[in-house]
């Protein structure tokens, strides 16, 4: 055998490297013409879900429940991170911002349509992420603590509050759909509420079953137990009907205030970019979550009507309320500061 020359060692490195450049190239260029992928299909690893509200309100349940179904469905651990603050707008940046892969999840209320008007924030997040599905709706309660006197109605309410104006009453944060129904009941009722806003409802209703704030505007999940163990009282619930959960709560349409409806709703988004057949998959294991009996009876149980939707219809009823909630915050003139 002959030997190998120094010359012709580096002309065969040469050729191997201009080989292996080439074939990594056109690898490339074939995924980008849109080639079968060989990587794994979407879950291979946990999936996280951002909710931008504390742990202990209703959209922090709603997510827990959804995530154990999806959890065993997909075979893939699904966590929840509360990324809070400002609203809700710190945690909905949050997802914005996070790689298109189908690993970081936003689990959000209507917040997201509501916080730009409140906050005058000049921003359509709606343009900034893709709908996956609505999850579920359900009315929010008015609400007292019992050490406010002889109120068992809203009428008694807002007899109390015009001899005390300026009676603090808690949300879950400003730019929630918490604060506009505030405004909007103080404007209908002639009365002057302080807004005591929290960063979710979990801080919000300990606050109000230990008496520190006498009323509030908050979803039903939590305030169920309490307004059943008599240490808070439900005065009213804000539907077009009343929940199935609470049928001996009127609502504020049969409590004087007609047309006064305003419902939340749970949905789930992804960043920009997130392959379609990922969003997709999440779909159809969400629309399994929503569907099954053991879920849709935990919904029903926190006054949560179960929904499960295709990401369109999703996108059509979220800009209804984009738009719902622009009228509402320029008709009551609503101002954070």
């Amino acid at each position: 055998m002959k030997p190998i020359t120094r010359r012709k060692l580096l002309e065969t490195t040469a050729a191997v490297l201009a080989s292996g450049a080439y074939g990594l190239a056109g690898s490339n260029a074939a995924r980008a013409q849109g080639a079968p992928s060989t990587e794994a299909p979407w879950p291979n690893r946990p999936v996280r879900f951002i909710v931008p509200l504390a742990a202990g309100g209703g959209l922090d349940f709603v997510a827990r429940v959804v995530g154990e179904h999806m959890s065993r469905e997909l075979g893939q651990q699904v966590f929840i991170e509360n990324r809070t603050g400002a609203g809700g707008t710190i945690g909905i940046d949050m997802a914005i911002k996070s790689p298109p892969d189908g690993y970081s999840v936003l689990i959000t209320n209507d917040n997201i349509a509501a916080a730009p008007h409140v906050q005058r924030l000049n921003v359509d997040y709606l343009k900034e992420l893709r709908p996956v599905s609505l999850l579920g709706r359900q009315p929010q309660a008015l609400a007292v603590h019992p050490s406010i006197g002889a109120i068992n109605s809203v009428a008694d309410l807002v007899a109390f509050v015009k001899q005390k104006p300026g009676t603090g009453c808690a949300t879950s944060g400003v730019g929630s759909n918490q604060h506009v129904l505030l405004e909007w009941f103080a404007k209908q009722a002639g009365i002057k509420l302080d807004h005591v806003p929290y960063r979710g409802a979990g801080q919000a209703i300990n606050d109000l079953v230990a008496g520190h704030v006498k009323v509030a505007f908050l979803g039903p999940t939590a305030l169920i137990p309490h307004h059943k163990a008599g240490t808070v009282r439900l005065l009213a619930q804000t539907g077009e009907a009343r929940s199935r959960s609470l049928p001996d709560t009127l609502t504020l349409q049969e409590s004087g205030f007609p047309g006064l409806v305003l419902e939340s709703w749970y949905a789930a988004f992804v960043p920009l970019g997130t392959p379609p057949a990922v969003i997709a998959r999440m779909n159809a294991a969400m629309k399994a979550a929503t569907t099954d009996a053991k879920t849709r009876e935990k919904f029903l149980q926190s006054a949560t009507e179960p929904v499960g939707s295709d990401p369109d219809s999703l996108a059509r009823g979220a800009r209804a309320d984009f738009e719902k909630y622009q009228r509402l915050v320029n008709e009551l003139n609503i101002r954070t500061n």
